[in-house]
């Protein structure tokens, strides 16, 4: 239960990871778990797993695993996780706008 639309966005989005795995999924469409580990950098394992977890069950990124040997897993945008980025796109610009750009490791907006 959410407490109005925009929690219910948020909560999709909420968590320190989240928009960066999937700006990471929409610069590349698809991308395996180790690949956005290494891009991310400071994320732990288990975080990226939970995080990729949430996303996966709110709709927003495809998970799809390979039966090969060994077996890998790739992650893509979801239409629904498509429909985001105009959205995501509007923070960026806002923070590009309204942030000293001393304070910003690094620009992930287009």
């Amino acid at each position: 239960m959410y407490l109005n639309e925009f929690d219910a966005t948020l909560q999709c989005i909420q968590g320190k990871w989240k928009t960066v795995i999937l700006y990471e999924l929409y610069e590349n469409k698809i991308v395996r778990f180790n690949a956005l580990q290494t891009t991310i950098g400071d994320i732990s394992s288990k975080t990226l797993t939970v995080q990729l977890r949430e996303l996966e069950r709110d709709g927003l990124i495809i998970r799809t695993v390979h039966p090969t040997v060994p077996p890998h897993v790739d992650y893509e945008l979801s239409s629904k996780g498509q429909t985001l980025i105009p959205i995501l796109d509007a923070i960026c610009d806002w923070g590009l706008e309204n942030t000293d750009p001393a304070l910003l490791e690094t620009v992930l907006c287009r």
